[in-house]
C-alpha cells in the first residue's frame, strides 16, 4: 500500500509566512517616519561624528592573513576530530594525522621562507636609515 505525501500543510504555512511578511513591510512603509534632513543619511557610530570616506583601501596582506587563518583553523578542526576518534582509528589514523601535521609544518616553513608572512618593513633597513647622534670628539 502506497503512502500519500501531502504538501498542503507546507503550502499553507508558506502562504501565511509570505502574507505576514508583506503585511509587516506594508505597515512599516505606511506608518513609518520619513525624514529628509541633512544628517539623516549619514552614519552614526556611538555619537562620534564620521570623518573621511568609509571606503578605505586595504592592503592585500590583510586578506592573505585571513586566508591563512581559515586554512590553519580548518586544519585545527580536522586534528580535533581526529583526537575525538583516536581509539577507533588506531595506528592508521595516527600515521595519517602525523603525515597531515608534517605537511602543515612544511607548508608553514615554505611560507616563511618565501616571505608570504612578511608584511611589515624590513627592520634592518629601518635601523640603517635612522640618523644617529654624532659623538663629540674634543
Amino acid at each position: 500500500m502506497e503512502q500519500q505525501i501531502t504538501f498542503w500543510p507546507f503550502i499553507v504555512f508558506a502562504a501565511i509566512v509570505v502574507a505576514l511578511a508583506a503585511v509587516m513591510i506594508g505597515l512599516s512603509h505606511v506608518l513609518g517616519e520619513r525624514h529628509s534632513e541633512k544628517k539623516t543619511g549619514e552614519p552614526y557610530e556611538s555619537g562620534i561624528p564620521p570623518t573621511g570616506d568609509a571606503r578605505l583601501r586595504f592592503s592585500s596582506a590583510f586578506y592573505i592573513i585571513a586566508m591563512f587563518f581559515v586554512i590553519f583553523d580548518l586544519d585545527a578542526a580536522f586534528i580535533m576530530l581526529w583526537a575525538i576518534s583516536f581509539r577507533e582509528l588506531g595506528l592508521a589514523g595516527y600515521i595519517g594525522v602525523f603525515i597531515f601535521i608534517v605537511l602543515l609544518i612544511i607548508l608553514l616553513v615554505y611560507e616563511l621562507r618565501i616571505g608570504a608572512l612578511d608584511f611589515g618593513p624590513d627592520g634592518k633597513k629601518i635601523l640603517k636609515n635612522i640618523p644617529r647622534p654624532q659623538k663629540d670628539t674634543k
